[in-house]
């Protein structure tokens, strides 16, 4: 199976694409992880994308598509779920021409959707833990004690791209890019799954395998 999610930043992506490769055995294929992993690692693609992801800005698509293809190769038979990827229409005519070069497509997209508040909502209350990467939320997600890991690793942080600014920055360049990625799938009659993501977790996994299995899968 090969799947696209496409959703709004903080509307869930990562947590159902974990509970969907889990579920039917796929690579989980981040364009966000890959990029955060070569920034920590100083590569030449870190470096360039760093100042894009810093102010919420989108990496060039050359880039991206070049990254994604590569990561798409590595996944081999088993298919994938791609997360936070193709983010601009050119991004999916170059994820297409690949595909189709190699004799495969995508099976379907699965779109998360979420109101703009709800999202400002979740992002900007997150905080992370810089030493062992655990994530929490000042209303949601509690730590045990305020503003410290529960694993002992010390103080939590607010990510950069989880400030208020940055945040609403995301959510416009994604209603004037992104979002058109929906729509070049809907002229191209892909198979588009639209899930209400604006509801506890449990019941949007639970709307995504149930949509899935119409599949067949």
């Amino acid at each position: 199976m090969k799947l696209i999610l496409l959703g709004p930043p903080g509307a869930g992506k990562g947590t159902q694409c974990k509970r969907i490769t889990e579920k039917y055995g796929l690579a989980h294929l981040s364009s966000g992880d890959i990029l955060r992993a070569e920034r920590a690692a100083g590569t030449e693609l870190g470096r360039k994308a760093q100042s894009y992801m810093d102010s919420g800005g989108l990496v060039p698509d050359d880039l991206i598509i070049d990254m994604m293809i590569g990561a798409i190769k590595k996944a081999g038979a088993k298919g994938y779920v791609l997360d936070g990827f193709p983010r601009t229409v050119v991004q999916a005519e170059g994820l297409d021409a690949a595909l189709k070069k190699a004799g495969e497509r995508i099976d379907a997209i699965v779109s998360l959707e979420v109101p703009d508040e709800a999202i400002l909502d979740r992002m900007t209350g997150r905080r992370s833990c810089p030493k062992c990467g655990a994530v929490y939320h000042i209303v949601n997600l509690k730590p045990k004690v305020d503003g410290q890991c529960d694993k002992g690793c010390g103080p939590l942080m607010q990510r950069k791209d989880d400030s208020p600014e940055v945040v609403s920055n995301r959510l416009k360049t994604y209603h004037e890019q992104t979002a058109a990625v929906l729509g070049y799938y809907q002229r191209n009659r892909s198979r588009i799954i639209q899930i209400n993501a604006d509801q506890p977790i449990d019941e949007v996994s639970q709307a995504i395998f149930t949509a899935l299995g119409r599949l067949g899968r």
